[in-house]
């Protein structure tokens, strides 16, 4: 049990990121961020996603267009916004010093 609370704490926390890494380079449709997110093995259902999306796009971070889909009515791709990005490239600094400590720490006394 305490195992997967903290599993389950450490996703919650880098959800956000992780969703913004996928954004830096183009806009993508709510299913192909949840696809994307699944080849990386982080499993995100849209009932987690959408709320996640809404506070990132309010936070003014994210921003999304319209675009003509093929198979239906046109669709919703989200991308980053000049704001978004300068805290992706925060949260990237902060990122490679959290993992540089972890690293430090796991290597002490092997």
């Amino acid at each position: 049990m305490y195992v997967e609370n903290v599993k389950s704490q450490m996703r919650k926390g880098m959800l956000e990121y992780c969703i913004m890494l996928l954004l830096r380079e183009k806009p993508f449709y709510t299913s192909d961020i949840i696809e994307e997110l699944e080849k990386a093995n982080l499993i995100v259902v849209e009932g987690t996603l959408y709320p996640l999306l809404t506070r990132l796009r309010k936070e003014g971070l994210l921003d999304y267009e319209w675009q003509e889909s093929p198979y239906g009515p046109p669709r919703k791709y989200y991308k980053l916004t000049v704001a978004g990005k300068e805290v992706l490239a925060a949260l990237d600094e902060n990122w490679n010093a959290l993992a540089d400590t972890v690293a430090r720490i796991r290597s002490i006394d092997k």
